[in-house]
């Protein structure tokens, strides 16, 4: 086992000191905008088992191969203990994590064969039924329309918040037309969200005294949050409307049957994957194209290379950093190492997606970048179900970015980032401009 395998015990100036490992460096927040340096030193070891057990696999090759084993469970309930715990003896002794463990399993936390026939009954809602799977593709006028409004009203600013502005209304707008939840509802489950996000901490500062003040809060909100949920299932329920929520509910095939409780964790699911990610992947495309100019103008004189560039840009910064609650079932043997059944696996997936052993150049950007399977998206059964909303809006949105805005400039690099290390993204990204094009 490599030295990644724990952290290592050394004494200095007559004192045992323990040195963090790779992983836990990564983790620490004071490395959020650049965790890569740590996950090159990380990949080192392709499977290394982490102080509290965790065997965290950084390697594209052996992420990929865990992915379609089926020895590796996604269901959180088989975890062998909650995989973020606060200190010992702390008044707040629950981890979010039991809040959400609480909740009925949703298709990112369950295993074949509920998974699925849950995303088989959910899937026609989302993409539209086989003979006709164009809902997607049917809102991209819509989106068009709500880019082009949002970058109008920066006119004549010189000034603006990539995120704020941009980066969060188009998602929000659109996933909640999708799912027909009421746009003005939006600032309560923006803050549920939030709230849950900054309580949920997987390094080595989990243990601090202000993770554990944001404990209570985080159980607090997802559990206000589900109640959301449960309440506007219960409305459509008596009253049919709009959206993908009201058909679930309602559904009448030969598999319907979704339990309220499965009904609830999917609803959840949906609205908190259904834009932030996205919001976090288009932030991060509006920055890394600023930081990269030729690449910006590159994309400017030909803007047919938005779409394998949005590729590139899932790939360069992974909204989606890691997993946590994949387990071993069984004991696995890869990259030379056994992972033990009932271990957590952490599967990193921003770390592979820099791996130079699948992708030349792997920390230049190349908007033209062939054979570019990354996983931004994931792999396997559980390949992001968001997946072609999630493109269309980026690619929009960060089109019309490039040909509209005049001389962007970066005001503040790097630029502060959120707290959670899961769904990494920046907190602002304030831009100076010249002005919009029409």
């Amino acid at each position: 086992m490599g030295v990644q395998a724990d952290s290592i015990d050394r004494k200095k100036e007559g004192r045992l000191v323990v040195e963090e490992t790779p992983w836990q460096q990564a983790l620490r927040y004071a490395n959020r905008a650049n965790p890569y340096p740590f996950y090159e030193e990380l990949r080192r070891t392709p499977v290394a088992r982490q102080p509290d057990g965790t065997y965290v696999v950084s390697t594209y090759q052996e992420i990929v191969a865990l992915l379609h084993d089926p020895r590796v469970s996604s269901d959180i309930r088989k975890l062998p203990v909650p995989v973020a715990t606060p200190a010992e003896g702390s008044a707040e002794a629950e981890p979010i994590t039991e809040a959400v463990i609480s909740l009925e399993p949703n298709i990112i936390t369950q295993d074949p064969p509920e998974h699925d026939r849950d995303r088989r009954m959910m899937t026609p809602h989302f993409v539209g039924p086989a003979h006709s799977p164009h809902l997607i593709s049917d809102l991209e006028p819509e989106i068009r329309r709500i880019v082009e409004g949002l970058l109008d009203n920066m006119q004549g600013k010189t000034r603006f918040d990539a995120v704020d502005e941009f980066a969060y209304p188009l998602p929000v707008t659109v996933i909640c037309k999708v799912l027909g939840v009421p746009l003005e509802d939006e600032p309560r489950f923006h803050s549920w969200i939030e709230t849950a996000l900054d309580a949920l901490d997987f390094g080595p500062e989990a243990a601090s005294e202000e993770m554990q003040s944001r404990l209570a809060g985080g159980r607090r909100a997802v559990k206000e949050f589900g109640q959301f949920a449960a309440e506007l299932l219960d409305r459509y329920a008596q009253q049919p409307g709009p959206g993908m929520l009201s058909a679930m509910v309602n559904e009448d095939g030969p598999e319907a049957g979704m339990s309220k409780g499965v009904l609830v964790s999917n609803a959840l699911l949906l609205i908190f994957a259904g834009h932030e990610t996205t919001v976090n992947l288009i932030a991060h495309s509006v920055l890394t194209l600023l930081r990269h100019p030729d690449a910006l103008e590159k994309l400017r004189r030909r803007p047919e290379l938005i779409v394998p560039g949005v590729e590139e840009l899932l790939r360069f910064e992974s909204s989606v950093q890691f997993w946590h609650t994949r387990s071993a079932v069984e004991d696995i043997d890869i990259a030379g190492t056994t992972i033990p059944k009932g271990a957590p696996i952490f599967l990193a997936y921003g770390s592979a997606n820099r791996d130079p052993k699948r992708f030349a150049n792997p920390d230049e950007l190349d908007l033209e970048r062939r054979d570019n399977q990354h996983l931004g998206f994931s792999q396997g059964i559980h390949f992001c179900f968001g997946a072609p909303l999630a493109r269309l809006e980026v690619q929009v949105a960060v089109g019309e970015f490039v040909r509209r805005v005049e001389n962007p400039r970066l005001v503040q690099d790097p630029p502060p980032y959120r707290h959670n290390q899961i769904f990494r993204g920046p907190r602002h990204v304030l831009v100076d401009i010249d002005g919009i094009r029409d």
